[in-house]
């Protein structure tokens, strides 16, 4: 099982909650099934691979407010 991933020629994006701010998480779109997650400020550092319906599932509960402390 091949568990590393070329994303040199990914296109990042950051979240649209960013404001511009350097504590950001970045993803890459355009990948079937995952979404690579990475460290703003490391670029060049490992990216995290989630299964698309995780994140999906991860970022609704964050809205819906389920995760918090």
């Amino acid at each position: 099982m091949n568990t590393h991933t070329d994303f040199g020629c990914a296109a990042w994006r950051t979240s649209s909650y960013s404001n511009g701010q350097a504590n950001c998480v970045e993803v890459a779109d355009g990948y079937a099934d995952v979404l690579p997650v990475r460290d703003s400020k490391d670029p060049q550092g490992p990216a995290l691979v989630f299964p698309a319906d995780g994140w999906a599932a991860f970022v609704t509960a964050v809205k819906g407010g389920d995760l918090a402390a």
